[in-house]
């Protein structure tokens, strides 16, 4: 009982909510791209909210079902198929044996969020499935593999089904340009101009941007600070190396850097920005702690109320 790998595209992922308590190991913590897209895809199924799942970046991504069940697919519009019929995302669907599930290329975004009724079937490492090539660890081997074609992925048969979508109201802009962000306790040490210029840049995403971090081109930012001590790297960090184009370091990022750090996006920027394309352009605007734990509560109110 288990989803078929037909095409495997460019980056298939198992991942859960991530792999944490080992960056004193350096282990990173991995996990999904899009938090709110795989907490909703979740949702939909009624699965546990750390139930695994498969992270689609681009698409041309295809697998036929050994089993009924059901799923639901969230994040960005690959232009997903079933059996040769367009579905959208951020809703659920009956599946049959033999039904072929396909994407294709994107519609809008980047990442698409495919769940199965109670979880797809991996077994933990480090008590987590979620997929880290860098670091070899996790998804369907353990070794942190993407997946690849003739992969079985297994799940519980499932007949029961109801049909069901996210509210309109709680789907993310993925249009939105302008990406939050908090100041960071060294932002102190740019100027005022090198601060102006930051938050009133257009930057574009780099090719070479990818789970690590967002690599970004356009006004070049300068630090007093010339070289600090390397430090812990939280999620969402936007470290500015000697080059002075900003890096902004998400789900796979290293556990510690020496680079000054001028803010941090939220949970909620980092979903929009991983769902940017090479040559997508973005600003940031800063807010406060207070407005970015708001923004969460609000989120995670409104998965909670739909429960």
């Amino acid at each position: 009982m288990a989803f078929k790998v037909i095409k495997p595209g460019l980056l298939a992922l198992v991942q859960d909510l991530g792999r944490h308590g080992y960056q004193s190991l350096g282990l990173t913590t991995g996990g999904p791209m899009d938090e709110m897209a795989f907490r909703w895809s979740n949702a939909l199924l009624d699965n546990d909210t750390n139930s695994a799942q498969i992270e689609i970046t681009f698409g041309m991504f295809s697998l036929e079902a050994q089993a009924n069940t059901s799923i639901a697919i969230t994040g960005a519009d690959l232009g997903a198929t079933l059996n040769d019929k367009s579905i959208s995302p951020w809703r659920s669907y009956v599946i049959k044996k033999g039904d072929i599930l396909a994407f294709h290329q994107p519609v809008w975004g980047l990442r698409a969020y495919l769940a199965v009724k109670g979880g797809f079937l991996c077994e933990p490492t480090l008590d987590s499935v979620a997929t880290v090539m860098r670091e070899k660890i996790g998804g369907l081997t353990g070794k942190g593999d993407k997946l690849q074609k003739g992969d079985m992925l297994k799940y519980l048969p499932f007949t029961h089904h109801q049909d069901r979508a996210v509210p309109r109201l709680a789907i993310p802009n993925y249009g939105q340009t302008e990406i939050p962000v908090m100041l960071s306790y060294q932002y102190e040490s740019f100027s005022t101009l090198e601060r102006a210029n930051f938050f009133s840049s257009d930057y574009r995403v780099s090719g070479n941007s990818d789970r690590m971090g967002y690599r970004l081109e356009g006004k070049v930012i300068s630090s007093d600070l010339k070289g600090i001590i390397s430090e812990g790297i939280a999620y969402g960090a936007i470290q500015i190396p000697k080059d002075g184009q900003p890096i902004v370091l998400l789900r796979d990022r290293q556990t510690i850097g020496g680079y000054p750090k001028i803010g941090c996006v939220t949970r909620y920027g980092g979903s929009i920005l991983s769902q940017q394309k090479p040559g997508d352009v973005i600003q940031f605007t800063p807010i406060t702690v207070d407005q970015a734990e708001q923004e969460r509560h609000l989120q995670m109110s409104r998965l909670a109320q739909w429960r």
